[in-house]
């Protein structure tokens, strides 16, 4: 009896066919699918305070659901609406500060400066030079970068409406897999058994840990240090205090910390002369800079319990490669590479036939 030869052909077409449609599929959602991973790391980040909410209406799906919206709308919308009508109100009152401190001239340095290792002399040098030439030359050499800084602001302005309307996007589709998300997690999960099996189902029910852990651990860890943080420039008296927790939030969310807007901050208050509250926001500034140290990791131990070097890389190494979603995306991708090789490793090899008999 002749065994039938597979129909190449017919294969090699099934295949081709196959990668056409799913690259024409991605190819035509192309400009959702930023918003549909945001939406959807938003949403298994939310889900259990999704249902505590709807317990508390009534376990009326449709008024969670609405409840949730307004909550993302007031979270990713109005922040960005808020800074942005923050530096509309305040950017006459920072360009009367800029000319009165141009026009009064660059002021001598203290004398520690002279006395710092290795760039004191230099600096020092550098500072004099400006300062003997005068208000004119002052003027000479910052004009150029006012006016780069004032066309990368103007050229920002459509990256904001685009982002704005991106926020707005991925609400939308939040709101969506909201109201059907069991039956959205039922797909990926059974996507994942027909991959891997149980080990595939558990991938993804790891990765919505780590998505949750990372949520966690990142935002509210960044907002905790902002809010606080902000407090502190607040009560020392320093200008522009709502702008700057909205950078150090900024700035919190991608791991750079927030001693970048508070260390310049003390810096400034001491040189203001006011040497208590100067000595105050330092100690703040230990305090806030450092509070990630603790609470990161706690808070992300309670989503997923992962190494944190690897929250960490991900963390980084996703917000280099793709971009803002990169902090959710990156994490996910170490997290179930890592248990799926851990998994592997800790496998049982079954024992030869011979060693087996020789045991018994």
């Amino acid at each position: 009896m002749s065994v039938p030869r597979p129909d190449l052909a017919k294969t090699t077409f099934g295949v081709l066919t196959l990668a056409l449609l799913i690259a024409s599929s991605l190819w035509i959602l192309r400009p959702f699918l930023g918003a549909t991973i945001w939406a959807a790391m938003v949403v298994v980040a939310t889900w259990p305070a999704f249902l505590w909410i709807q317990a508390r209406l009534w376990r009326r799906r449709s008024l969670a659901v609405l409840a949730m919206v307004v909550i993302l709308l007031l979270l990713f919308v109005l922040p960005l609406t808020l800074a942005i009508s923050t530096i509309a109100s305040n950017a006459e009152e920072v360009v009367t500060w800029v000319r009165k401190l141009i026009s009064q001239g660059p002021p001598t340095l203290p004398g520690w400066v002279q006395r710092l290792p290795l760039v004191g002399s230099r600096l020092t040098e550098a500072w004099n030079e400006l300062v003997a030439a005068g208000v004119s030359g002052l003027e000479a050499q910052v004009t150029p970068y006012i006016r780069q800084v004032t066309s990368f602001v103007l050229a920002q302005a459509g990256v904001l409406g685009a982002l704005t309307l991106q926020f707005l996007l991925t609400v939308v589709i939040a709101g969506m897999m909201y109201a059907g998300g069991e039956s959205a997690a039922e797909v990926v999960r059974r996507f994942g058994f027909k991959l891997g099996g149980q080990r595939g189902e558990d991938a993804v029910v790891l990765a919505g840990k780590a998505i949750r852990g990372v949520a966690l651990g990142v935002g509210v860890t960044a907002i905790v240090q902002a809010v606080v943080g902000g407090i502190g420039l607040a009560i020392a008296g320093v200008p522009f205090a709502a702008l700057l927790t909205a950078v150090m939030f900024m700035l919190c969310l991608v791991q750079a910390g927030p001693t970048l807007v508070l260390a310049p901050a003390t810096i400034w208050v001491f040189w203001s002369g006011n040497t208590g509250w100067g000595i105050f926001l330092l100690v703040w500034t230990i305090i806030v800079g450092t509070m990630d140290n603790f609470l990161r990791p706690l808070l992300i131990r309670r989503g997923a319990d992962l190494p944190l070097v690897l929250i960490f890389a991900g963390v980084i190494g996703g917000l280099l490669g793709f971009g803002l979603v990169g902090i959710f995306v990156g994490p996910v991708m170490l997290a179930v590479s890592y248990t799926l090789v851990d998994a592997w490793l800790r496998d049982e090899e079954p024992l030869p036939v011979e060693a087996d008999a020789a045991q018994q």
